[in-house]
C-alpha cells in the first residue's frame, strides 16, 4: 500500500511540473474575433487523443452535436452544430482553440458548451443532478484535451 502511495505521489509532482505552463481558464486571451492564438498548454495536441474526446460521451462527445465523416465508425452523429468535415479548410488554428474555450465569443447566443470557462454562468449545475454547482468550477476539458481536440480538427480537410 505505501509503494502505491509513493508512486503516486511521485507521478502526481511529476505531472503537476510539467503542466507549469498551463494557462487557467480564467487567463485565457482571445483577440476581438474570438479566436485564441496562444496555446493553453505550450505542448502540441495529439490528434489520437483529439479524436478520443471527440467521440467520449464522458468528455467532449463532440459528436453528439457535430457530424464527421471520418468518424463514421462512431454511431450517433448530431446536426446541431455545422459538419466538422474540411474544419482545417473553414477555420484557423485560433478559431478553432477559441471555439473550445469560449463558443459564446465567435458565435454568439450558440448552442455549443464552452469547454474550458469556469466563470460568467448563468447558473451552472452541478454535474448531471440539476441542482446548482457548489465550490469552484471546474472546465469541461483541459487544456490539453483542448488541445488534442484542436490537432484532431487540424487533420480535418476537404
Amino acid at each position: 500500500m505505501t509503494r502505491k502511495l509513493l508512486f503516486a505521489a511521485f507521478f502526481s509532482v511529476a505531472a503537476t511540473g510539467l503542466h507549469a505552463d498551463v494557462i487557467a481558464p480564467d487567463d485565457v486571451a482571445a483577440n476581438e474575433y474570438g479566436e485564441v492564438e496562444v496555446s493553453l498548454t505550450g505542448v502540441s495536441g495529439d490528434p489520437a487523443r483529439g479524436e478520443e474526446v471527440m467521440t467520449n460521451r464522458g468528455l467532449g462527445n463532440c459528436i453528439a452535436c457535430h457530424q464527421v465523416t471520418a468518424l463514421d465508425d462512431y454511431p450517433f452523429h448530431g446536426e446541431v452544430g455545422p459538419t466538422l468535415d474540411g474544419a482545417a479548410d473553414r477555420w484557423t488554428e485560433a478559431a478553432l482553440r477559441g471555439m473550445l474555450v469560449n463558443a459564446d465569443n465567435i458565435f454568439p447566443d450558440s448552442a455549443m458548451p464552452s469547454f474550458y470557462r469556469v466563470s460568467g454562468f448563468v447558473r451552472p449545475g452541478n454535474g448531471y443532478t440539476g441542482r446548482a454547482a457548489e465550490g469552484p468550477l471546474e472546465p469541461i476539458l483541459s487544456a490539453q484535451q483542448v488541445e488534442d481536440v484542436v490537432a484532431y480538427l487540424l487533420t480535418l480537410t476537404e
